[in-house]
């Protein structure tokens, strides 16, 4: 079973130690973005998965390529062009100070794409399972049409369509989001959403905005997953993580899955964050990890979960784990110990 993921790359800069933006003269370079993340979590939990982008035909294309392939991930789907590499500046929080990102990601070779230059047909040829993120068509109209066009294609062909809505303001307007999302949703199999993504992204209510106490509201969380099912009956399952954040640096995480009509949940992690980014690509590779090799719906979740809390002490965008790792994190509850 082979999935496909489809996405932009970006390189992250990122300065050093907890400075700002302000007072950096010099930055950590890697490379990530919310489906390569999914790719590279896949691959280095020994799935079969292929990436689709564009990328610029010059040395800061060509380095993130071979980033990928270095992981495992099949790039034969990658397409080059004009145009250059999307960025993102990463500034660490501390305390009451919130991590933050800046985006440089305008006229990139994979933001000026048009529709039509998506072969699907020979894209989804050895493909069996399509997942992307509300980032994608968040980028740029063309875009948004391509994810419905190729998702027009999985329900033809019966390629299950896998969406996490990952909704990102500073990318779009919920009117916007709202508008995109919900042509999108008619193809979805599995949706993932986490806090503000119900409201933003599908005008459903799961909390009140309020991340300090998201784990109390568990049941509005699972009232809004239940109307997703029922304005979405094609969607047969969806998953979310609820988090109570204290600070920058500690929190509490939980997750939900509802497959038909029955809620699964796993116990909560307290958690020491080293760097809050991409746990939401983790879980939603952990829970594909578990669909491709038949877990039950509880194993899966509770692997998706070990999965993205382990990736908030991984530097980076990438989830550098394997299944091994996880799989005692999810038994042990998050229960540390020396391993020799």
């Amino acid at each position: 079973m082979k999935v496909l993921t489809f996405g932009e790359m970006l390189m992250r800069l990122k300065t050093p130690g907890n400075q700002r933006l302000l007072q950096a003269d010099s930055f950590e370079a890697s490379y990530g973005g919310a489906e390569a993340n999914v790719a590279v979590s896949l691959a280095l939990l020994g799935d079969q998965v292929a990436y689709l982008t564009k990328l610029p035909e010059n040395l800061l294309g060509q380095k993130g390529m071979q980033t990928l392939r270095g992981y495992g991930v099949d790039t034969t789907k990658i397409q080059y062009g004009d145009g250059r590499l999307g960025l993102y500046f990463f500034e660490k929080g501390a305390s009451v100070r919130s991590t933050n990102v800046v985006y440089d990601r305008a006229h990139s070779s994979f933001a000026t794409m048009a529709a039509s230059e998506f072969d699907w047909k020979t894209i989804f040829e050895d493909i069996d399972y399509f997942y992307f993120s509300g980032i994608t068509p968040a980028i740029s109209a063309e875009l948004a049409q391509a994810a419905e066009t190729a998702c027009q294609y999985c329900q033809a062909h019966d390629i299950p369509v896998v969406c996490d809505l990952n909704y990102r303001g500073k990318l779009w307007s919920p009117e916007q989001a709202q508008a995109t999302i919900k042509r999108l949703m008619p193809y979805v199999t599995i949706c993932i959403a986490h806090d503000e993504d119900f409201e933003a992204t599908l005008g459903i209510q799961a909390f009140d905005g309020n991340e300090s106490h998201g784990i109390a509201q568990k049941e509005s969380f699972k009232a809004a997953m239940q109307q997703v099912r029922q304005i979405f009956p094609n969607c047969q399952m969806v998953a979310s993580i609820l988090r109570n954040i204290r600070s920058v640096e500690d929190s509490e995480w939980l997750a939900l899955l509802l497959k038909d009509d029955q809620f699964f949940e796993t116990g909560t992690y307290q958690m020491h964050v080293m760097e809050g980014v991409a746990a939401r690509d983790a879980f939603g590779a952990g829970l594909m990890h578990g669909l491709l090799n038949n877990f039950t719906p509880d194993e899966m979740l509770q692997f998706g979960l070990a999965a993205s809390v382990a990736k908030l002490t991984i530097a980076g965008d990438f989830n550098l784990i394997g299944e091994a790792e996880i799989e005692a994190i999810a038994q042990s509850g998050g229960g540390a110990r020396l391993s020799r």
